[in-house]
Parts: C-alpha cells; structure tokens; sequence
C-alpha cells in the first residue's frame, strides 16, 4: 500500500509520500514513489505514484525516456506548453503501460492499476495539481478541493479536512503532513516511513526543497508525541457522557 499527498497552498505546491512497499508481511521493502523533472526556468513536474509497483514503474521509466532528450524524444515531458498537456501525456502513458498488461493475455487486470498525482508549473501559467485515475482520466485540484490523496487515504484524511489552509506557510504544511502521515503509519502497517517531500514555491521554476525525514527522525518523533499527548489532553477536556436509564 501506498500514501501520498498533494496540497496547492497560495505560495505553491506540498508533496509528501511514503516509501514502503510489500508484497505479504515476509517481503517489505523501501522503494522511492516521487519522480522530479525540472527544466530550470521552464518547468517544473512531479509525479507520485500509488498502485502496482511494475505498473507505476514502466510509466515512471518511460516518461524519464521521453524526457532526456527534448529535441530527440516525441513527445517529451520537458518540452510541453502547459501543466494540462503534461498530465495528458502522464495519463496516455498510463494508460498505454496498462493497456499493453491487459493486452497480454494477463487475468488480473486490476493487479496492474495504478493511480497518480501530477503537479508542478509550466513558465506563463498558474502551478497546478491533478488526480491520474487508472483509466486515464483526470482531474484538477480547486479551491473547493485544494488537495489531494492516493493509496491509504481514510486514516490521514480527517486531519487534513480539519487543518488545511491555503494561507499556511511550508513549515505549517509540514506539520500538517507529517501528522497525517504518522497517523496513517499508526493505523495501517502497509504504510511507512522514510518519507519524502518536495515543497515548490510558486513561480520558481525551479526544484524547491526536497528531502527524505526517516523513521527515527528527531522532529517527527517529536511531533509524534506530542499530537498523542494533545489528542489525550484534549479528549481528557471534554465533559463526560451522562447515561440515562
């Protein structure tokens, strides 16, 4: 299982996502599910990834492909006019990974579904933020929806539906991120650390800060417990139910 996030706040765009991957409890690995191109000046796109591992891949490595060489590759990442010709091109590539699954003579079709998150900024356009649904379809984050999830979602979810704001600054997002993850962590063992996060500041266009914050991270261990014991306390503040007979 898979959990990643992405958030489109007034100064730009939070990425967030787990590492770990498993096929049954004995086979648990580390595997990086972020993807950053960049074209200093030009754009910047990032893509995470929830679903089958191969699948994810496959789209991931031919996306890179496509993307060494922009006067040699068509068509290429880098080279779009705009964020909705990019995530058309990652939701064809998807599309076509799974189609040639499925068109393999391969029962399991569902087994190779994947789902992505596509964001970053084109140079003479907004930063933007899409859903890649396993059919190829997609959708843009808004303001009525300004973040979106993939993979575990319902253990995070309540903690970003309650505390996202599009004023907060990138050092309030990664509070918030790094609460709703550990309670993700917490609840499904599908879902763990090292986490990575790519914070873009709007018209940049260039890479903002990137990074990995592991399991034994001081600061996460620190908002760890302190979000345990607050929940407590604040669980300890509330007025007790009165039964009636």
């Amino acid at each position: 299982m898979t959990y990643c996030v992405g958030m489109v706040l007034e100064r730009g765009l939070v990425f967030m996502s787990d590492t770990r991957t498993n096929a049954g409890l004995d086979n648990i690995s580390t595997f990086r599910k972020m993807t950053i191109w960049e074209n200093p000046g030009e754009c910047v796109i990032t893509v995470m990834s929830a679903g089958n591992l191969a699948t994810t891949q496959a789209v991931v490595s031919l996306l890179q492909e496509r993307a060494k060489s922009p006067d040699e590759r068509t068509p290429a990442l880098l080279s779009v006019p705009s964020m909705f010709q990019a995530v058309r091109m990652v939701a064809e590539t998807l599309r076509e990974v799974i189609g040639q699954h499925s068109s393999g003579g391969l029962q399991s079709e569902s087994a190779f579904k994947a789902t992505l998150l596509v964001g970053g900024q084109v140079k003479g356009s907004p930063p933007r933020l899409f859903l890649v649904y396993p059919e190829g379809n997609f959708i843009e984050a808004s303001t009525d929806t300004p973040f979106f999830q993939i993979g575990e979602t319902k253990y995070g979810r309540p903690i970003l539906v309650r505390a996202f704001d599009a004023g907060m600054s990138f050092e309030e997002a990664m509070k918030l991120l790094l609460v709703s993850f550990d309670s993700t962590v917490k609840a499904n063992l599908s879902v763990g650390a090292p986490f990575d996060y790519h914070f873009y500041p709007a018209d940049s266009l260039t890479t903002g800060r990137t990074g990995r914050i592991a399991l034994d991270d001081p600061y996460l261990q620190s908002v760890s417990q302190d979000w345990g014991d607050k929940l407590k306390a604040a669980l300890d503040s509330l007025p007790d139910f009165s039964f009636t007979s």
